[in-house]
């Protein structure tokens, strides 16, 4: 059943995609509308986050924190190394509605990975050894926003496959909600 779900979400969400590539028309070269360099506190999973403008579009981001592994062999909570290469669909039609794109303020799609560590894990109920990892491989569709004064927040919904380093693998969800700040410059 989850299989057949997340190929479902991989097909609209690449369906979706197509879709907004068509629409958008950017002039010139480099990163229109990205940040180069996006550097982010997360406040409410104790973390950071650095996100890169690679393409037009198109960003690399890289973050540590706190985060929940929950899929068919049971849970795991700890410190987490997310991974995500970003898609930014709607940026131009922002700028076009004049809404802010200040700090990456867009929705995306993304490429998603996670490895959640044995050595600074908190709690768990998936039955093993005491010393495995988990790493999540998936697709998740996300918002972010920044605002002027510096705040930040970052909501994901994906799923995708859980492989575990000594337990069990399986297929599961991934949620992700986060309040930040960002010390860095904004575009204008």
């Amino acid at each position: 059943m989850l299989k057949k779900l997340l190929l479902l979400f991989v097909f609209i969400s690449s369906y979706g995609v197509d879709a907004q590539i068509r629409k958008i028309h950017e002039q010139g070269s480099g990163l229109v509308n990205l940040e180069k360099h996006h550097v982010n506190f997360n406040l409410l999973s104790p973390g950071i986050t650095y996100e890169i403008g690679l393409f037009r579009n198109q960003t690399a981001s890289t973050s540590l924190g706190f985060g929940l592994a929950t899929y068919e062999e049971g849970y795991a909570f700890g410190l987490a190394w997310n991974n995500r290469y970003r898609y930014y669909h709607n940026l131009q039609r922002r700028r076009d509605l004049r809404k802010n794109v200040d700090g990456n303020s867009g929705n995306y799609i993304a490429a998603a990975q996670a490895i959640f560590f044995s050595q600074l894990r908190v709690a768990t109920n998936i039955e093993g050894p005491s010393d495995f990892n988990v790493g999540f491989y998936g697709m998740v569709y996300g918002i972010q926003r920044s605002y002027p004064k510096g705040l930040n927040f970052t909501a994901e919904l994906g799923a995708g496959y859980y492989r575990g380093d000594g337990v069990l693998s399986g297929y599961g969800p991934l949620f992700s909600f986060n309040i930040g700040w960002t010390p860095s410059t904004r575009k204008n």
